[in-house]
């Protein structure tokens, strides 16, 4: 990997990570597009530590305090019942179906769902997915009542998001909509969900950078660090969005780059691997 592809594609996974347009559909997509080689699982998951620690940053008080009560509800019962607490338990469990399947089937995501079939036709329909959850979901409900329940289908639909091109945002936001929270709410979560996830994994991952055959750590750590720059921006932005405009707009991006793919692919224009 060339020091300008580590640039454009940190850019990339910066603006897509925290939007519901799959990041990782965009890291294999971008290089298929320009003749650029695949850049791997192990530095997509490396440079996602990136807009992971942009969501620690611009969350810091909230995880915090989250972090705290949920410590000190352990020892403390009185304080089991507050948000901040119940908060903590809810993003453990919503955790453990990603991190349970993630492990199982580590070698089918770092090799056949790369497949820009498997991509195109992820886009496409989680495109529908996200279009009809926020024309039906009700968006009454703020983070405040979360049940464990609802941290479970959070958890999920989290986990959908190991097939490339479905997006981690874009499945934890639908099901929070279909669970009737707010786009806020429910776009809020999804940032707070995905940080043991995608630590864990990228730390995991980590371990393959630098061998034979993947990206090298000088472009990766460049990549990283663009991410976290261009990502915090995309928090701060994405938040003020969801306030008071649908998700059509992405929508139509999502279907568009999956049309666009199946165009290509059928045409031989670009290779499925």
């Amino acid at each position: 990997m060339t020091w300008l592809e580590a640039i454009v594609l940190g850019i990339v996974q910066g603006l897509t990570e925290f939007l519901p347009i799959s990041s990782t559909a965009h890291l294999r997509i971008v290089p298929a597009l320009v003749g650029w080689d695949d850049p791997g699982a192990a530095f997509t998951a490396v440079t996602q530590l990136g807009t992971t620690a942009a969501v620690l940053v611009y969350f810091a008080r909230d995880i915090v305090a989250i972090a705290s009560a949920w410590g000190r509800s352990l020892v403390l019962p009185e304080l089991r019942g507050t948000l901040e607490a119940r908060t903590g338990w809810y993003v453990i469990v919503g955790t453990v179906p990603i991190v349970v399947l993630g492990f199982a089937f580590r070698q089918q995501i770092k090799d056949q769902a790369r497949n820009l079939w498997i991509i195109a036709v992820a886009m496409i329909v989680v495109a529908v997915v996200l279009w009809v959850a926020d024309r039906i979901g009700k968006r009454v409900k703020e983070l405040r009542r979360l049940t464990i329940r609802d941290g479970l289908v959070y958890g999920l639909a989290q986990a959908a998001a190991l097939i490339p091109g479905v997006s981690r945002s874009g499945a934890t936001i639908s099901a929070g909509l279909y669970m009737d929270y707010t786009r806020s709410a429910a776009t809020r979560y999804s940032f707070l969900l995905s940080i043991p996830a995608v630590a864990a994994s990228g730390l995991f991952e980590a371990l393959d950078i630098g061998k034979d055959g993947s990206v090298a750590w000088g472009p990766t750590i460049l990549a990283t660090v663009i991410a976290f720059a261009v990502g915090y921006g995309v928090i701060a932005w994405l938040l003020r969005y969801v306030a008071s405009h649908t998700f059509l707009p992405f929508v139509l991006y999502r279907l568009g780059v999956g049309l666009l793919l199946v165009g290509l692919l059928t045409a031989g224009t670009i290779s499925a691997r």
